[in-house]
């Protein structure tokens, strides 16, 4: 009897942590590291509206933006002053990734932050505006081989950048020394877009889910996505860079981290809460809208995978003369 008292009271102990556990936060927050009409922008939306329609949180996310260094600024405040909040997730991308490791986040590094989960990959890109003279890639580097001074490039971000990356070895492949590029650093991926139709600049190196939203209309032409091969569905007719002859793939992760001092039962709880929500039709729709595609890891899985590409980047970014 006293055996079996023992083991009904361990049961209700496990009982009551395991719903501790799971109980969601009181409050709960998405912040985009950037200006609104970005990918950080798109990448909370895409949560804040799929957790609520799935019932997984009572009331809707809040969305804050805190621009500043491709993330830097976020990263900052989460740690050294915001570190333990259980419901604040802050969104990340390959661009935060290759900021982190040409350490242009200050004195903290990919192992400050609990990595929490992946949301999808969207691709590189390269556009200009519909009435471009440029029909193709093609075009647009022989172009470029001819004249490096006369076409600016526009981007999200500074030198160093994914975007600016991106660029630069597409200069490579045409012989071009990446500091002759004449390139416009914008802070998040809606400024550039809205400077090139605005004929500020004539191209954008971004990402295809920022440009998805002025697809129709007639307003911009994508000449090349970084893709192993072409899309699926609407977007089928955007040729990739390398069916051009460029030798350039650039998939980009999108997906979140907490603060780290989320407690073990906090973390747990956004992990399998993820779990489940990239398996709902209603997340897998709010994806599809935003042009992302599938890639859905989350905790340890997701922690391996960021500091492996942190490494990577690195190596590139020494490559360009951009780390030690």
């Amino acid at each position: 009897m006293k055996t079996f008292k023992t083991l009904l009271i361990a049961a209700s102990l496990l009982l009551c942590t395991h719903t501790f556990a799971t109980n969601a936060p009181g409050r709960t927050e998405c912040i985009a590291p950037a200006k609104p009409g970005g990918g950080f922008d798109l990448t909370c939306k895409l949560v804040q509206v799929s957790l609520l329609e799935t019932h997984a949180i009572n009331s809707p996310m809040r969305v804050t933006f805190m621009p500043g260094g491709v993330g830097a600024v976020a990263y900052n405040a989460i740690i050294a002053q915001r570190p333990a909040e259980p419901g604040t997730i802050v969104a990340f991308s390959g661009g935060s990734l290759l900021n982190l490791a040409q350490g242009k986040f200050g004195r903290y590094n990919a192992n400050d932050v609990r990595w929490l989960a992946s949301v999808g990959t969207d691709y590189g890109m390269i556009a200009v505006r519909y009435d471009s003279p440029y029909k193709s890639l093609t075009d647009l580097m022989d172009a470029f081989k001819k004249a490096p001074d006369r076409i600016v490039f526009g981007a999200g971000a500074s030198i160093g950048s994914q975007d600016w990356m991106k660029t630069a070895l597409l200069a490579k492949e045409v012989g071009i020394d990446p500091r002759k590029m004449r390139y416009v650093a914008f802070e998040g991926g809606g400024e550039p877009i809205t400077a090139l139709l605005g004929n500020h600049i004539q191209v954008v190196s971004g990402d295809l889910g920022e440009t998805l939203p002025y697809l129709n209309g007639d307003k911009i032409r994508i000449l090349a996505v970084y893709a192993d091969k072409r899309l699926n569905g609407n977007l089928a007719n955007i040729p990739t860079a390398k069916e051009q002859g460029y030798d350039l793939i650039w998939p980009v992760i999108r997906g979140f981290y907490v603060g780290p001092k989320v407690s073990d039962e906090q973390y747990q709880w956004w992990i399998d809460t993820f779990k489940k929500l990239q398996q709902t039709t209603e997340f897998k729709k709010q994806r599809d809208q935003r042009g992302l595609f599938e890639f859905n890891i989350t905790g340890n899985e997701l922690d391996e995978y960021v500091k492996k590409q942190v490494v990577q980047y690195h190596d590139m970014a020494k490559s360009f003369g951009l780390a030690k």
